[in-house]
């Protein structure tokens, strides 16, 4: 009975054994199906790349040849020089098409040498999004147009910068001095993060630009003397708070359009098919306002109940204004700033005294 048993069992093994082989088979020769219509698909994709790299450099060799002549019609250069400009950049187009196309092909050989799957990575113009910070062809500092190696504009007139901003906070009321304020000076902070774009106002030169964009401001207010915020008839005042306050702060968080006009030095550099102004490592005035909404008001209060620790965040209204506008400015040396901002809308609408936001602080403007 028990060799009939095993004589069975070694009859099973040998037919799951005889199963799993014909599995293991027909998945090989799936994958190597799959790996051949990758490959054939791959071969006519870099086929239809090699046209598309002839038509970027020629596309890429006109811009180079509008921007020698716009040169040529301004007197920056002659006759001679523009045409030995242009010879030199056709030239370099050409020889562009002729290694990008060698490379190319060489990566078709060695799929068409290798029909049973052969990986290729970093394919030539497979990449089809870039990122970069301030570049022609951007949106809010990120590359969009997928090209590379794209010739740089002759003249160039809009930059953008990357704007971080932070410092202290506190507000002005009226009918009092700064001094006596009863917010913490030092524990009232703000920050700011936006993106401004930066336009030559003149053709010709570049002492003056005018920078706009968008940013997000925090406003931060903490009370003095264990006080917090409530909303009372209509309006927001200070009072007491009936535990030991570890912790009192209001912020106020307002999306603002600001815009400056910007005064200052530059330097101007020439290169063969552009030419850029520089303010790097020079003075800078920026002088302006700012106008916006506000998108949020929260209230955050740490104290102790029972022996307990406990975190409220309170996140009503306060009343404070809708719609925030002010003035600011900044005296900067290359990307780092002393900047000032005020209020001219008050912090709380609807209330017997006003009260407007003052911040000072560091800003940073970076391209």
């Amino acid at each position: 009975m028990w060799v009939k048993k095993r004589t069975v069992m070694q009859t099973i093994t040998k037919y799951l054994a005889l199963v799993v082989l014909c599995l293991n088979v027909q998945l090989i020769n799936a994958q190597d199906t799959i790996q051949n219509v990758n490959n054939k698909h791959k071969i006519e994709e870099l086929k239809s790349i090699k046209e598309d790299i002839k038509n970027q450099e020629r596309e890429f060799l006109k811009i180079e040849v509008e921007a020698i002549n716009l040169r040529l019609e301004k007197g920056e250069i002659t006759n001679n020089e523009a045409e030995e400009l242009k010879k030199e950049v056709a030239k370099k187009r050409a020889l562009n098409i002729e290694n990008r196309i060698a490379i190319v092909n060489n990566k078709i050989n060695l799929l068409e040498r290798n029909e049973d799957g052969y990986v290729i990575t970093n394919d030539e113009e497979t990449d089809k999004v870039g990122f970069s910070i301030g570049e022609e062809g951007s949106f809010a500092g990120i590359n969009i147009d997928g090209k590379k190696n794209k010739p740089k504009k002759y003249d160039l007139r809009t930059t953008s910068d990357f704007v971080l901003a932070f410092g202290l906070n506190n507000a002005i009321i009226e009918g009092e001095k700064l001094d006596d304020s009863p917010y913490k000076f030092g524990g009232s902070r703000f920050i700011e993060l936006g993106w401004a774009w930066k336009t030559r106002v003149f053709k010709n030169s570049n002492f003056l630009r005018f920078k706009y964009g968008y940013s997000f401001q925090i406003n931060g207010l903490k009370p003095n003397d264990n006080q917090y915020f409530v909303s009372q008839g209509g309006e927001t005042l200070l009072q007491e708070f009936p535990e030991n306050l570890r912790k009192s702060k209001l912020s106020i968080t307002n999306l603002v359009f600001p815009m400056h006009f910007e005064f200052g030095p530059s330097k101007r550099i020439d290169k063969d098919t552009y030419y850029r102004y520089s303010t790097d490592n020079k003075f800078k005035i920026g002088l302006g306002g700012y106008a916006g909404f506000n998108i949020g008001t929260r209230q955050k209060l740490k104290y102790e109940l029972d022996g307990e620790r406990v975190k409220d965040k309170q996140k009503r209204g306060f009343n404070t204004s809708n719609l925030v506008y002010g003035l600011s400015g900044y005296l900067a040396f290359d990307n780092i700033a002393l900047y000032v901002k005020y209020d001219l809308s008050p912090i709380f609408k609807d209330q017997l005294i006003d009260q407007n936001n003052i911040s000072i602080g560091v800003r940073f403007d970076m391209d």
